[in-house]
Parts: C-alpha cells; sequence; structure tokens
C-alpha cells in the first residue's frame, strides 16, 4: 500500500471535516465517525487517486458505505448496542427561556440524533446524505445498491419519521420538571416521592470503570438514590441526547458524572449515569459554571 499523492491528502484534508460531519450524524459517536474517515483515508491509500474525477463524491459515498457497514453490525448485535453504543450527546440548557433561538437549535440537532437512532440503517443514510448533505439521490442508490427511485422512498419514509419524532419545548420542559421532583426527592430521601416519579420498570444503568451495571425496578431505583443523595457535588443542567440531564464535577474542575433521564408520560422510566473517566474524556461536556 502506497501513500496517497500530496495532491490527494491535500484534498482529503479539505474534505476531512465534512466527511467527520457525515460520519456523525450517520453513527451518533465522535469516536466511530473517526473510524469511518481514517478508513476511508486508508481506501483512499489503496486507490490510484489521479484515476478518481470526483475526489469528494468518491469519498462521500467510501464513508457513506463503511457507516452503513457499521449500522448493520449494530442491528444483528443488538445485545450490544447499550454497552458499546455511541457516546451521550450534551449540550446547555437553559429551561428559564426555551425562547432563546441558540437553546432550541442545540436541543433540535440533539433531539434529531436520537431520532435517527430509531431509523433503519438505510433510511438513516438516505436521509442523512440527502436531507443533510444534499448528496444527489442517484449517488444514494448507488451506495445503497439500489434504484434512484428506491432511494427517494427511503429519505421520504426516514423524513416522515424524524417529523413525528420530533419533541417540542413544551414537552422539554415537562420533562425537566420530573426530573427536577426526583433529585429533589433523592435529597430529601422521600421514598414514596421517588417511587412517584419512576416508573415501576424504570432502568437505571451505569458506566463505571469496571464495566456496566444494571438495575431494574423503581424500589431498587429509589433505594439507590436515596443511597447516593447526599453525595456533593457542582451541578449543571444540561441537554443528554436532547432530553433532561445533569453534568456534575469534583471540585478542581474534572468530569465526575453525566446523568441522562428518559422521560414518558410524567414518569422517569431510565436513566443512564456515565462514571468511567475515560468515557467522561470522550464527551464534549460544557466548562463548569
Amino acid at each position: 500500500m502506497s501513500d496517497p499523492t500530496p495532491e490527494a491528502a491535500e484534498a482529503f484534508e479539505a474534505e476531512r471535516d465534512r466527511l467527520r460531519s457525515v460520519a456523525y450524524r450517520m453513527l451518533g459517536s465522535h469516536a466511530d465517525a473517526e473510524d469511518a474517515v481514517q478508513e476511508a483515508w486508508l481506501r483512499l491509500a489503496r486507490q490510484d487517486a489521479a484515476g478518481i474525477r470526483n475526489l469528494p463524491g468518491w469519498l462521500t459515498t467510501v464513508v457513506g458505505r463503511i457507516c452503513l457497514d457499521a449500522l448493520r453490525a449494530r442491528q444483528a448485535r443488538p445485545e450490544t448496542a447499550y454497552d458499546d453504543g455511541p457516546e451521550p450527546l450534551v449540550a446547555l440548557d437553559d429551561a428559564q427561556a426555551p425562547e432563546d433561538d441558540a437553546v432550541l437549535a442545540d436541543s433540535v440537532g440533539l433531539a434529531l440524533l436520537v431520532v435517527l437512532e430509531s431509523l433503519g440503517p438505510c433510511e438513516r443514510l438516505a436521509f442523512v446524505l440527502h436531507d443533510l448533505f444534499a448528496v444527489p439521490f442517484d449517488d444514494i442508490g448507488r451506495i445503497l445498491g439500489k434504484s434512484t427511485d428506491a432511494a427517494k422512498m427511503l429519505a421520504s419514509r426516514a423524513r416522515r419519521k424524524v417529523r413525528t419524532g420530533e419533541r417540542p419545548a413544551g414537552v422539554r420542559r415537562e420533562q425537566r420538571a420530573v426530573v427536577d421532583a426526583f433529585l429533589a426527592a433523592a435529597r430529601r430521601g422521600d421514598f414514596e416521592e421517588l417511587l412517584r416519579v419512576l416508573h415501576p420498570e424504570v432502568k437505571l444503568t451505569l458506566d463505571t470503570p469496571s464495566g456496566t451495571v444494571v438495575t431494574l425496578g423503581a424500589t431498587r431505583v429509589a433505594a439507590g438514590a436515596q443511597a447516593s443523595a447526599g453525595a456533593g457535588a457542582r451541578r449543571q443542567e444540561v441537554l443528554v441526547d436532547g432530553g433532561p440531564g445533569i453534568v456534575s464535577w469534583h471540585g478542581d474542575g474534572a468530569p465526575q458524572a453525566v446523568l441522562a433521564f428518559a422521560v414518558d408520560g410524567g414518569r422517569i422510566t431510565g436513566i443512564r449515569i456515565v462514571l468511567d473517566p475515560a468515557r467522561l474524556a470522550l464527551l464534549d461536556l460544557p466548562a463548569p459554571a
């Protein structure tokens, strides 16, 4: 395998940010996106770059196929989807000013990535490439091994699902109120109130340095929340994957934990707490307030 020519290397670097953005929206993971872009570079190194008439298009096709393979592999191994899934996406949240355009733009972008997780691999690729990056359907069809009309239908179906899955700002405020009630009850040690805001089949997932620990059921989760309520830390409200979350820091400013809450029907159905310092280091976290 020979290195690409300096001209090809320069052209690749000019496309790197765009390719990373495509891969990130396809895979929902910064690390996986970097891997996909690096694999595209390796494939370019095996090609005669001088014979590629449209290098940006060629690279988009390669990254698209790499991401498609990765999404299909995830589908084939659903039991690993949570432990090895994408890192949480964290952004500042300003619940007091939901009309703020910047806040809403952040929440919509994060919520979109969450909705994209519900799409099939082909739907996701067609939607991301066409609606977010204006890739022609002819090219998308070639990536998928389908006709142009089939690519259009996949994108249209994905678009309907995305619109159905969007969550308005009012829903986000209601979800934050449920999380606030949970946190307040945990601080007070109010077991009955904890049970009121937790779904009976709530799932708590802890990402720790030694692995993932899962706790099921409101009674067990409430007992754990009572036990840890006294742990003091600097905290800030954030959006995690488009939903309500919390970031906490140690006294020296190092991240301590990221908490993400899934809320449905006025109750918390899922809590994910990232405690693993190695995983926290991968996240793009806001600075301590």
